[in-house]
């Protein structure tokens, strides 16, 4: 994937990728409260493995561009919209303005991440 996309866009797809696995590992099973437990933890767990897999190497190939306040900073964001998608698509919970509010204001803080010094 590195050779398709190039470093710089390589660890988004990863990011992103990663992102969609681990959103499901960590809310997925709020869809099965009839479950154990124990049985969520483990499938979790299995979820998350794909997700290291995926995160590691986004954040190797990504080092070659970005600093690890950069790359940071993009997994956070690439977390926020993935985790949107997910809330309204697979949970059918509503955002609000509040949200939209509170995403803009971390979407600001991003921007002056990638910006540089002032």
């Amino acid at each position: 994937m590195a050779s398709i996309l190039g470093p710089a866009w390589t660890p988004v797809a990863l990011l992103v990728l990663s992102n969609v696995f681990m959103t499901f590992a960590w809310y997925g099973h709020l869809k099965f409260t009839d479950k154990p437990l124990w049985i969520v933890i483990l499938a979790s767990w299995g979820i998350a493995f794909v997700e290291y897999c995926l995160a590691v190497p986004a954040n190797r190939i990504g080092a070659q561009v970005y600093s690890a306040a950069e790359l940071k900073t993009m997994q956070e964001v690439i977390t926020l919209v993935v985790f949107a998608v997910f809330s309204v698509w697979y949970l059918g919970q509503a955002l609000t303005l509040n949200h939209a509010v509170g995403f803009a204001l971390i979407a600001a803080g991003a921007f002056f991440v990638f910006k540089g010094p002032l």
